[in-house]
């Protein structure tokens, strides 16, 4: 029954043929798979025919994520509603994997449904703001909330301490119309800005002479909110949350089935309890911070498995 209401539900949603068919046959086979293999709970099918962006979007998400794991060879395991939503095997241990697609809550509309060649605002710091607050909340998934009213996975036995967790995080929603939208101000991606503090990029000039005395990124280890105290971003420096692995930055809705770019990054946590190793989740680009001190990392791009 699940497959033909997502058929009818994605029908309705892509009407026609040619690359709306293709668009549609690749999310109803990441779906229908998802579900024959024991990864989707109960409301699966129910919240992603629900016509509701934020909770299609959520569902699509997960449902796409699994499937890209297979296409490298992974064999993605269902969590049987108790914890993240599904986990690899590695070496013999487990890979957690939490999938978040948020909702572009104060994201201007504009950038949201800009048509092409209009000439709009980048909302960086509006669109950063949804992905920390995105992190925090799968983070606070695994170890509990500060004032401890929120228990987390590690607590309640879910997660045991040799495992390995990753936050994945789809910027579907918070895209400038058509096009993905994982790269923030400073070039990076916006989990590299929302983990390393990292800012735009910047150049310093003497105020007498006018003349260049140096530049790189700015240290932005808070954004300001229209309301209410700053937010913090630099998660991956702060030892509160070692026991997270890496985030898995991603920009995924089915259309690379139709030649789209569907852009992946893995920012990797150089203080995390368990690392993963990196080629291990499928991406375009690796982000490894490596000590060059005691107290600074040096940021460095690697090439992914999808290069």
């Amino acid at each position: 029954m699940h497959k033909h209401l997502i058929e009818n539900f994605l029908l309705q949603r892509y009407p026609g043929n040619g690359r709306p068919q293709t668009v549609r046959d690749e999310i109803a086979n990441a779906c229908d798979v998802f579900v024959k293999s024991g990864l989707a709970d109960a409301n699966f099918t129910k919240e992603l025919c629900s016509g509701l962006e934020s909770k299609y979007w959520s569902r699509v998400s997960e449902a796409l994520l699994a499937a890209r794991l297979r296409k490298v060879g992974l064999d993605p395991a269902p969590s049987h509603g108790r914890g993240p939503d599904f986990f690899v095997i590695e070496n013999g241990r487990k890979i957690w994997i939490e999938v978040i697609c948020p909702e572009p809550t104060g994201v201007p509309s504009d950038w949201l449904t800009s048509k092409l060649g209009a000439v709009v605002n980048f909302p960086h710091e509006q669109i950063l703001l949804r992905w920390t607050s995105a992190i925090k909340e799968k983070a606070e998934k695994l170890i509990g909330s500060l004032d401890d009213a929120i228990k987390g996975y590690i607590e309640k036995g879910i997660v045991a301490s040799k495992d390995a967790y990753v936050i994945a995080v789809n910027g579907r929603l918070l895209r400038n119309g058509p096009f993905p939208a994982l790269l923030g101000i400073s070039q990076f991606p916006f989990a590299v800005e929302a983990v390393f503090a990292v800012g735009p990029y910047q150049i310093r000039i003497n105020r007498n002479t006018l003349e260049k005395t140096g530049a790189g990124h700015q240290h932005r280890p808070r954004i300001s909110k229209p309301k209410g105290e700053p937010v913090p971003a630099y998660t991956f420096l702060d030892t509160r949350f070692q026991p997270i692995s890496a985030i898995w930055a991603v920009d995924v809705d089915g259309t690379s089935a139709i030649g789209n770019s569907e852009p992946m990054a893995v920012i990797h946590n150089p203080n995390a309890v368990n690392q993963i190793p990196t080629g291990y989740l499928p991406a375009h680009d690796e982000y490894i911070a490596t000590p060059t001190g005691t107290e600074e990392f040096e940021l460095n791009r690697l090439d992914g498995c999808l290069r």
